[in-house]
C-alpha cells in the first residue's frame, strides 16, 4: 500500500478493535461486541501527512488510539520502526512510546487543571528519565517559543489560556520527547475558525523543522487537502478509499467519497451550481451489528446482489489509488 518500503515509518495489516458488550450484575457474560475497526490495512511514509476522514462514529479516533497501543488491537500488526507494537509489552512499549506521541481533540479537557504549563510539557521528560526537573525548565521554555508562546508563562494554569493556546500547549507537550509520528485527532475541530488556521500552519511547520509523520483525523475535508498528502476516507470501521489527496478529490471512486466530496462547497458559484449534490439515504447503521458484505451497501445508491453477499477486497485499482468497492 506504499511506493517505498525503505521509507515506512508504520505498517498496519489488518487491525481489529473490538469493543466487548457485557450484561449481567454478579456474572457478566458478553454478549455481543462493538466493531470499531474491522480490517484496516494502510502504510504511513516517514515525513508525510496522512488523512484520516469519515462520518462521527466511523472509528477514525479509536484507530489511531489502537496504533499508540492507548487500546490494544483486539488482532492485527502495527509495526512501528520494524517492532509489531501489538505484541510489545513492559518496559519495551514504554520505550516505545518515547517516538510516538498524540494531540487531543479537545484542548480543554486533555490539560490536568491542577498543574502549571511547566508541569504539563515537562512531565513526559521527567517520566521517562530524560531530564531532572531543573533541566526541563529551560527546556519547557524552548518549546513554548516554539509553538508561539511566551516562555514567560510556564507558572500559569490551563484556565487562565484560550482554546488556540491551550492546543499549542498539547502540541508543545506532543514535541517534548521529540517523536517521528504524532496522532492527531480532530486537533482543530473544537477551536475557532479564525484560530484553526494558526494551529494548522503551526503543525507544518513544525513538520518541516523536525521531519515529524502525521496521522491527521479530522472531519473537515477542505482542511484534510490542504494539510494531507494521501486521503483514507473511513466508513462503520472500514477503509474504503486510499489515494494521493489531488487523485482521491478529483477522481473520487467509491460511492461513499463521492457523497461526502458533493457536500464541500466550491468556491465558483458556476461550478457549485451545476454539480450534483449526492444525498445519503438512511441513517449509519450500528457497529453493534454491521450489515454483511460491503459495509456501506445499505446506504448505497448502486449497490447490486453481490454487495449483500461478498465483502470487497481493498485493492489497488490505479497506481497507488486503492478503494474497497464491487463495482470499481
Amino acid at each position: 500500500m506504499t511506493v517505498n518500503n525503505n521509507n515506512v515509518l508504520l505498517s498496519v495489516r489488518h487491525l481489529v478493535k473490538h469493543f466487548p458488550i457485557m450484561r449481567g450484575l454478579i456474572v457478566q457474560k458478553q454478549v455481543g461486541a462493538v466493531h470499531a475497526v474491522d480490517d484496516v490495512s494502510f502504510d504511513l511514509l516517514r515525513g508525510e501527512t496522512l488523512g484520516l476522514v469519515g462520518e462521527s462514529g466511523c472509528g477514525k479516533s479509536t484507530t489511531g488510539r489502537t496504533i499508540l497501543q492507548l487500546h490494544r488491537p483486539t488482532s492485527g500488526e502495527v509495526i512501528y520502526e520494524g517492532k509489531d507494537l501489538a505484541k510489545t509489552k513492559g518496559e519495551e512499549l514504554r520505550k516505545m512510546r518515547q517516538r510516538m506521541q498524540m494531540i487531543f481533540q479537545d484542548p480543554y479537557a486533555s490539560l490536568n487543571p491542577r498543574m502549571t504549563v511547566g508541569e504539563i510539557i515537562g512531565e513526559p521528560l521527567i517520566i521517562h528519565g530524560i531530564s531532572t526537573p531543573k533541566e526541563a525548565e529551560g527546556q519547557v521554555r524552548e518549546l513554548l517559543k516554539r509553538v508561539g508562546l511566551n516562555p514567560a508563562y510556564t507558572n500559569r494554569y490551563p484556565h487562565e489560556f484560550s482554546g488556540g493556546q491551550r492546543q499549542r500547549i498539547g502540541v508543545a507537550r506532543a514535541l517534548a520527547l521529540q517523536p517521528a509520528l504524532i496522532v492527531c485527532d480532530e486537533p482543530i475541530s473544537a477551536l475557532d475558525v479564525s484560530i484553526q488556521a494558526q494551529v494548522v500552519n503551526l503543525l507544518e511547520d513544525l513538520q518541516k523543522e523536525f521531519n515529524l509523520t502525521y496521522l491527521f483525523i479530522a472531519h473537515d475535508l477542505s482542511m484534510i487537502r490542504h494539510i494531507s498528502n494521501r486521503v483514507a476516507v473511513m466508513y462503520l470501521g472500514v477503509i474504503v478509499e486510499l489515494a494521493d489527496r489531488n487523485d482521491l478529490y478529483a477522481h473520487p471512486l467509491h460511492p461513499y467519497t463521492q457523497a461526502l466530496l458533493s457536500a464541500v462547497p466550491l468556491p465558483d458559484p458556476i461550478a457549485e451550481e451545476k454539480r450534483q449534490r449526492i444525498i445519503l439515504k438512511g441513517d449509519v447503521p450500528s457497529p453493534v451489528n454491521p450489515p454483511s458484505g460491503c459495509r456501506f451497501r445499505t446506504r448505497c445508491p448502486l449497490a447490486t446482489t453481490i454487495c449483500a453477499e461478498v465483502r470487497p477486497e481493498f485493492r489497488e485499482v490505479s497506481p497507488h489509488h486503492w478503494v474497497a468497492c464491487h463495482l470499481v
